[in-house]
């Protein structure tokens, strides 16, 4: 049976982890939870964490739903998460790690930011496979959640996962609406802009409030951003940091 590492950028109470460790479960593999013990958005691939004394806390925890599988709150980031349960915290090392599910969509080329998508490239570049899911909530959302609407989605997304070449990265929007309401499953590319940018709002007395506002320019045909805005949920392979073969480089240099 396969070992999962469901994480998540949310927190270790975010409702998202929950809906995303139960469909691991649910779709056989073996899991152990392990998320930062704080709200850790925006983090990137940053491997940082709260050391004391040169050690990073953990703490049990556990999610309700789910009482037999071993859930872990971490005082890091999302990344030092998955370093760590490849390079020997965990007896054994995960097959495949699953992070989110994200409150708010992950799309265009401001993934890059993304500690939901971090965690997920962060195994890529390991030779592990990694999912990043995320549900297109809104910015300023209001009425509820449609988190069961990932369920209809993931277990054929796990599959196609699970039958690729080891180190596969992909990244999952769901649109935050009933399952009856969405449209098909469509392979996207990135948009140039995420869905949220952010903007300085205020500089005083040598302080910086760095706010967030929804794009208003309409997506690019095709693209991650405009099919998830359309009802669609999107599929993206990511590639991760690799060296540029152009011809810029080797001209410059002489080669």
């Amino acid at each position: 049976m396969a070992l999962a590492l469901v994480t998540n950028d949310d927190g270790i109470d975010a409702p998202g982890l929950a809906v995303f460790a139960t469909a691991a479960v649910k779709a056989g593999l073996d899991v152990v939870v392990a998320a930062p013990a704080e709200q850790s958005s925006g983090a990137s691939a940053a491997i940082t964490a709260v050391r004391r004394e040169g050690r990073t806390a953990v703490q049990p925890h556990q999610l309700a739903a789910l009482p037999d599988v071993p859930v872990w709150a971490v005082e890091a980031q999302p990344a030092y998460i998955v370093v760590a349960a490849l390079n020997g915290w965990l007896d054994s090392p995960p097959d495949v790690v699953l992070s989110g599910v994200n409150h708010g969509a992950n799309v265009g080329r401001a993934i890059l930011h993304s500690g939901t998508v971090g965690a997920a490239l962060t195994a890529g570049i390991r030779g592990v496979s990694g999912l990043a899911v995320s549900l297109g909530v809104p910015l300023h959302p209001t009425g509820v959640r449609h988190w069961e609407a990932v369920d209809g989605v993931l277990p054929g997304v796990l599959d196609l996962l699970l039958g690729a070449p080891a180190g596969t990265v992909l990244s999952l929007n769901v649109p935050d609406l009933p399952l009856e309401q969405h449209r098909e499953l469509r392979e996207a590319r990135l948009a140039t802009t995420g869905a949220v940018q952010a903007r300085v709002d205020d500089v005083r007395d040598g302080t910086i409030h760095l706010g967030e506002v929804e794009v208003a320019d309409e997506p690019e045909e095709r693209t991650d951003s405009a099919l998830l805005a359309a009802g669609h949920p999107t599929l993206t392979a990511l590639d991760s940091v690799a060296q540029d073969t152009g011809p810029l480089v080797s001209g410059w240099l002489g080669s």
